[in-house]
């Protein structure tokens, strides 16, 4: 393996993390978001503010484009579960093909 491989692998490796990291945030603000709508939680306490809110800016703008394409289903948003589909194909079918295309390109 030459170095050029293993910066590009370090590159994918850490792309897949940021990726995986985002997938956690957008999964915990979801369940967040459920745990205030039925005051099981309440934005009172601090820590929870804080939380929840630096999930939501974290998670907001990734979701906000399918937030006007996709209407709420019976109260329920469900572009969390889109966006986790999305990132899962990218991780499952579209990173690794390119991981090894770029492997092949540096020798």
């Amino acid at each position: 393996m030459t170095p050029l491989q293993g910066l590009i692998g370090f590159l994918f490796f850490v792309l897949n993390s940021a990726l995986q990291l985002l997938l956690f945030a957008i999964i915990i603000n979801a369940i967040m978001s459920w745990l205030l709508a039925f005051d099981v939680i309440n934005y009172r306490n601090r820590f929870v503010y804080q939380i929840a809110t630096g999930l939501d800016r974290l998670t907001s703008p990734l979701m906000a484009p399918f937030r006007r394409f996709i209407p709420p289903l019976g109260g329920i948003d469900i572009t969390p579960i889109i966006v986790i589909i999305i990132i899962q194909g990218i991780q499952n079918f579209i990173l690794p093909p390119l991981r090894m295309t770029a492997m092949g390109l540096a020798g």
